[in-house]
């Protein structure tokens, strides 16, 4: 058995500016837990597989296509392939995100 304690995985900002650490990665899946700080955003843009996001913790502004919604602590978002989407960190908190690929890029 294989455990990823996510509060031990080092994480760098990613060439989006963020604090990603990269949780998991494989042929199948692709799982990057997401550490957005007051102000932060991950820009606009899509790729060409099936995405959710899962928010582990905090609040923010998610975007998918033409919507976006605040979302919080236990929401799952879905994002088809090749759909705009972008996060937020606009609530005056952290917002930690799961951002999980399928398959992986």
């Amino acid at each position: 058995m294989e455990i990823i304690k996510m509060d031990q995985v080092e994480g760098s900002k990613n060439k989006r500016g963020v604090v990603a650490k990269k949780l998991l990665k494989h042929d199948n899946a692709q799982i990057m837990n997401l550490v957005l700080s007051p102000g932060d955003v991950v820009p606009e843009h899509s790729v060409p597989v099936d995405v959710f996001f899962y928010i582990v913790e905090g609040k923010g502004t998610l975007q998918i296509g033409d919507e976006e919604s605040v979302v919080e602590a236990k929401d799952i978002i879905i994002c088809p392939p090749n759909t705009k989407m972008s996060l937020k960190a606009d609530q005056e908190e952290e917002f930690v995100v799961l951002n999980v690929k399928t398959p992986s890029l």
